[in-house]
Order: structure tokens, then sequence, then C-alpha cells
């Protein structure tokens, strides 16, 4: 689970501008923070089937976004991906 201080920092970092939660480049790091935790908790956790569903979901939602934000802006798609060290197709 992301505490408080962790989730703005994230999205101080990748914020268009103060206050800005809803650009794909924050709602892509928030996620990507999110697999991650997930992914530890699948590991030690293996049968935990309904957090897999869930887990899969947020790839999926992380998936459009970053198709849209590489139809968009492609540098920023780029740059995004780099930061957060995500494969690109």
């Amino acid at each position: 689970m992301m505490d408080k201080a962790a989730k703005s920092a994230i999205i101080a970092k990748f914020a268009r501008k103060d206050g800005d939660t809803g650009s794909p480049e924050v709602q892509v790091a928030l996620l990507t923070a999110r697999i991650k935790d997930l992914t530890e908790h699948l590991r030690s956790n293996p049968k935990d089937h309904s957090t897999r569903r869930g887990l899969l979901a947020l790839v999926a939602n992380r998936k459009s976004l970053l198709t849209y934000l590489a139809r968009e802006d492609h540098d920023k798609y780029i740059a995004l991906t780099d930061a957060l060290e995500i494969r690109r197709k």
C-alpha cells in the first residue's frame, strides 16, 4: 500500500503543473507504483487470485493510457517509459 507521502512525491515528479493529478503521465506513474507493489505481494502470495485479477486490470488500464499518450505526444511517451522503466512495444 502506498502512503500519502510517496503518492505526493510521484504526483510532484510527473505533474505538468501545480495541482495536476489527472494527466496521463501522473496516472501512469501512480499505476506503475501500484503494479510494483502488487507484483511483490503476489510473489509471496501466489494463490491470491483476486489480487492477480486486480493487477491485470491495472496493467490493462496503464496500457490504454500509454497508448493514448503515444498517440497524442510521442516525446512525452518516450520520456515517461524511460523514467518509469516500462517496456515499449
